[in-house]
């Protein structure tokens, strides 16, 4: 990856409504990171796909069966993929301000950057 140029972020949970989506809106616009979200359920509003899983640099799941679906479903695109459990449980609202902060912090820790 050339220096500069923003990381390529995907969240994922199970139905990209809460979670995930406030991940993507909470670091849109942020240039250090381009960002898409996905779910892994049948009804999820964007749902996750090999396209979407090889498009990103590194994936952070809320909780781990997220990952385990993944690597279930899509073993080639995930394989070398790093990712990051978050361990966010399914008990916060869209763009919860608590969710907000939790989500800025993980990956500050992840890239050792500010929140």
């Amino acid at each position: 990856m050339p220096l500069g140029e923003p990381i390529r972020l995907l969240f994922v949970c199970s139905r990209n409504r809460r979670r995930s989506l406030t991940a993507e809106t909470a670091f849109r616009g942020d240039p250090r990171y381009q960002v898409r979200s996905a779910g892994t359920e049948p009804s999820a509003r964007i749902r996750v796909s090999d396209g979407l899983l090889r498009w990103a640099e590194v994936l952070f799941v809320m909780e781990r069966r997220h990952a385990e679906i993944l690597r279930r479903n899509h073993p080639e695109a995930v394989e070398g993929l790093h990712i990051v459990n978050l361990r966010i449980p399914d008990e916060f609202e869209l763009d919860d301000p608590s969710l907000i902060r939790s989500l800025r912090e993980a990956v500050a820790a992840e890239f050792g950057t500010e929140p």
